[in-house]
């Protein structure tokens, strides 16, 4: 039956055309923002999932950064325990030189002092941020150790927790005792002093030794969080991103369609102007 008062087909062919543009409209929308899923109304569960992870990532840059200052701290002290290191193998050697009955005693002693005070003008100084692994109060507060965050877990739905790494002072102030260290004014006072310094520089060599192992702890877990930071973001990409080569075929078809939707739409409306020729 034709009728003048209800067409079935511009129905048809309206209802077609605006699924068409509606189509059209996300999929330049996916193309402009290259985002599939950019709000909660696309995917409500692929969204939700990729603002949790996005939070991690925000997570893990507070942790690089973490990593990168407790890395410098680390750095800064385990320079000048190596200094120190040096600085007490000359003393050795002055000492043994002390030995000698024929040794000038007192320029030994003068330069003995010298590097007393070189060591403690390196311990002071080995801080960075405030904060000195070499000292006996770490950071002016009686800290013994510094912590570093170090990584953001989280298991199932549960909140994440934060872990930590502790790095221990070495304590240079109380286990190098400069100022308890004989004077050498003879070669037995030099052979006693061989022995104080022999024991400092094990102390010191043993320090420098364990702030080695901590820097290198801390720069292999940044390394670790930035592998891991940059694995999450992928993923969030897959979830989320636009597939810009399928969503460009798609377009050309939707435009295609697009144009005959409204061809058959035209044709659909002029359908009533031929029931005119029933009445000729």
């Amino acid at each position: 039956m034709s009728s003048i008062l209800t067409n079935n087909s511009a129905m048809v062919a309206l209802q077609t055309l605006k699924s068409i543009n509606m189509n059209l409209a996300d999929t330049q929308s996916q193309i402009s923002t290259g985002k599939e899923i950019a709000s909660a109304k696309d995917n409500s569960a692929i969204w939700a999932i990729s603002k949790v992870m996005e939070s991690d990532v925000a997570g893990f840059d507070a942790v690089s950064d973490s990593l990168a200052v407790g890395g410098s701290t680390v750095a800064v002290a385990a320079a000048g325990a190596e200094q120190i290191v040096e600085t007490l193998k000359e003393m050795k050697e002055l000492s043994i030189a002390g030995q000698s009955e024929t040794a000038d005693f007192a320029k030994i002693e003068a330069d003995m002092q010298s590097k007393k005070d070189q060591i403690t003008a390196i311990i002071s100084g080995s801080q960075f941020n405030g904060v000195n692994l070499l000292a006996t109060d770490a950071d002016g507060n009686g800290a013994t150790s510094l912590t570093v965050v170090a990584s953001l877990d989280r298991v199932g739905t549960a909140a994440p927790t934060v872990t930590t790494i502790d790095v221990d002072t070495v304590d240079f102030e109380a286990d190098i005792d400069l100022a308890g260290m004989t004077a050498i004014t003879d070669a037995a006072t030099a052979a006693t002093a061989f022995d104080e310094i022999e024991a400092m520089l094990t102390e010191a060599i043993d320090g420098a030794a364990a702030l080695g192992a901590s820097g290198k702890r801390l720069d292999d877990q940044a390394n670790f969080i930035g592998k891991l930071s940059d694995a999450v973001k992928s993923g969030i990409g897959a979830l989320v991103d636009t597939d810009m080569e399928a969503a460009s075929a798609k377009l050309q078809a939707l435009q295609t369609q697009q144009q005959l939707g409204v061809q058959a739409l035209s044709i659909a409306n002029q359908a009533p102007q031929t029931i005119l020729s029933l009445f000729r």
